[in-house]
Protein backbone atom coordinates (compact mmCIF):
# COMPACT_ATOMS: atom_id res chain seq x y z
CA UNK A 1 0.00 0.00 0.00
CA UNK A 2 1.49 3.08 -1.50
CA UNK A 3 0.20 7.06 -0.06
CA UNK A 4 -1.37 7.91 -3.09
CA UNK A 5 -3.49 10.93 -2.01
CA UNK A 6 -5.73 11.09 -5.00
CA UNK A 7 -6.40 7.43 -4.59
CA UNK A 8 -9.42 6.07 -3.65
CA UNK A 9 -7.54 4.27 -0.40
CA UNK A 10 -7.31 7.60 1.66
CA UNK A 11 -9.62 6.35 3.96
CA UNK A 12 -7.02 3.75 4.68
CA UNK A 13 -4.84 6.01 6.13
CA UNK A 14 -4.56 7.60 10.15
CA UNK A 15 -3.68 11.53 10.37
CA UNK A 16 -1.72 12.29 13.04
CA UNK A 17 -1.39 16.22 13.99
CA UNK A 18 0.50 18.19 16.03
CA UNK A 19 -0.95 21.82 15.89
CA UNK A 20 0.34 25.35 17.00
CA UNK A 21 3.12 23.96 18.76
CA UNK A 22 5.22 27.13 19.17
CA UNK A 23 8.81 27.56 20.20
CA UNK A 24 11.44 30.20 20.04
CA UNK A 25 14.31 29.04 18.14
CA UNK A 26 17.74 30.74 16.55
CA UNK A 27 16.40 31.26 13.17
CA UNK A 28 16.45 33.35 10.21
CA UNK A 29 18.89 35.50 7.68
CA UNK A 30 18.77 39.06 8.60
CA UNK A 31 21.49 40.56 11.09
CA UNK A 32 18.38 41.37 13.69
CA UNK A 33 17.57 37.30 13.63
CA UNK A 34 21.11 36.20 14.52
CA UNK A 35 21.21 37.67 17.81
CA UNK A 36 17.84 36.31 19.62
CA UNK A 37 15.69 33.49 19.27
CA UNK A 38 11.94 33.89 17.28
CA UNK A 39 8.42 32.51 17.71
CA UNK A 40 8.14 29.89 15.44
CA UNK A 41 4.82 27.71 15.06
CA UNK A 42 4.90 24.50 13.91
CA UNK A 43 2.00 22.24 12.57
CA UNK A 44 2.78 18.98 11.44
CA UNK A 45 0.12 16.28 9.77
CA UNK A 46 1.60 12.47 9.63
CA UNK A 47 -0.17 9.89 7.67
CA UNK A 48 0.05 6.39 8.73
CA UNK A 49 -1.69 3.37 7.18
CA UNK A 50 -4.85 2.35 9.34
CA UNK A 51 -3.48 -1.39 9.07
CA UNK A 52 -0.34 -0.91 11.28
CA UNK A 53 -1.89 1.80 13.23
CA UNK A 54 -5.16 0.96 14.56
CA UNK A 55 -4.21 -0.76 18.35
CA UNK A 56 -5.50 -4.30 19.16
CA UNK A 57 -4.04 -3.84 22.85
CA UNK A 58 -4.53 0.35 23.50
CA UNK A 59 -0.90 0.22 23.64
CA UNK A 60 1.45 3.06 22.77
CA UNK A 61 3.53 0.86 20.82
CA UNK A 62 0.81 0.25 18.57
CA UNK A 63 1.07 3.45 17.16
CA UNK A 64 3.12 6.94 16.54
CA UNK A 65 3.46 8.43 19.61
CA UNK A 66 2.88 12.35 19.03
CA UNK A 67 5.69 12.43 21.50
CA UNK A 68 7.97 11.54 18.09
CA UNK A 69 6.92 15.42 16.12
CA UNK A 70 7.64 17.31 19.16
CA UNK A 71 10.95 15.28 20.06
CA UNK A 72 12.01 15.50 16.34
CA UNK A 73 11.45 19.38 16.42
CA UNK A 74 13.01 19.88 19.73
CA UNK A 75 16.51 18.10 17.90
CA UNK A 76 16.79 19.64 14.36
CA UNK A 77 15.85 23.51 16.80
CA UNK A 78 18.65 22.48 18.95
CA UNK A 79 21.28 22.57 16.46
CA UNK A 80 22.41 26.11 16.24
CA UNK A 81 21.19 28.51 14.12
CA UNK A 82 18.63 27.99 10.99
CA UNK A 83 18.77 30.49 8.52
CA UNK A 84 15.36 29.75 6.57
CA UNK A 85 12.09 28.05 6.96
CA UNK A 86 12.27 26.18 3.67
CA UNK A 87 15.62 24.37 5.24
CA UNK A 88 13.89 23.88 8.42
CA UNK A 89 10.99 22.24 7.01
CA UNK A 90 12.61 20.06 4.59
CA UNK A 91 15.09 18.82 7.70
CA UNK A 92 11.78 18.03 9.79
CA UNK A 93 9.56 16.55 6.61
CA UNK A 94 12.61 13.99 5.71
CA UNK A 95 13.01 13.05 9.43
CA UNK A 96 9.59 12.44 9.89
CA UNK A 97 9.42 10.50 7.26
CA UNK A 98 12.25 8.03 8.63
CA UNK A 99 9.57 6.24 11.13
CA UNK A 100 8.71 3.04 9.62
CA UNK A 101 5.07 3.46 10.24
CA UNK A 102 4.55 7.54 8.32
CA UNK A 103 3.71 7.68 5.20
CA UNK A 104 3.61 11.01 4.33
CA UNK A 105 3.88 14.31 6.10
CA UNK A 106 2.86 17.90 5.71
CA UNK A 107 5.09 20.60 7.96
CA UNK A 108 4.81 23.85 7.80
CA UNK A 109 6.36 26.54 10.32
CA UNK A 110 5.52 30.03 10.79
CA UNK A 111 7.26 33.35 12.07
CA UNK A 112 4.13 34.92 13.99
CA UNK A 113 6.32 38.10 14.75
CA UNK A 114 8.66 38.34 11.62
CA UNK A 115 6.50 41.68 10.18
CA UNK A 116 4.31 44.02 11.99
CA UNK A 117 1.75 44.49 9.48
CA UNK A 118 0.78 40.89 8.78
CA UNK A 119 -0.11 37.61 10.91
CA UNK A 120 2.93 35.60 10.03
CA UNK A 121 5.27 34.70 7.09
CA UNK A 122 5.58 30.84 6.65
CA UNK A 123 6.65 27.46 4.49
CA UNK A 124 4.71 24.63 4.10
CA UNK A 125 5.94 21.14 2.53
CA UNK A 126 3.91 17.71 2.05
CA UNK A 127 6.22 14.79 1.36
CA UNK A 128 5.81 11.50 0.51
CA UNK A 129 7.52 8.11 1.50
CA UNK A 130 9.68 7.83 -1.74
CA UNK A 131 9.05 4.12 -3.18
CA UNK A 132 11.33 1.33 -1.78
CA UNK A 133 11.81 2.99 1.48
CA UNK A 134 11.74 0.35 3.92
CA UNK A 135 8.78 0.49 5.80
CA UNK A 136 6.26 -1.35 7.88
CA UNK A 137 4.11 -0.60 4.94
CA UNK A 138 3.05 -4.11 3.40
CA UNK A 139 2.62 -3.99 -1.03
CA UNK A 140 -0.08 -6.95 -0.64
CA UNK A 141 -2.93 -5.77 2.14
CA UNK A 142 -4.66 -9.47 1.15
CA UNK A 143 -1.06 -11.44 2.69
CA UNK A 144 -2.19 -9.98 6.13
Amino acid sequence: MRFNPTHSNIDQYRRLFLKDYEIFIFIGVHDNEKNERQRVIFNIDLYVPLSISTPKEDRLEEVVDYEFMRETIRLHTQKGHIHLQETLCDSLADAMLEHPKVMAVRVSTSKPDAYPDCLSVGVEVFRIKAEGHQSLCIDNPAAT
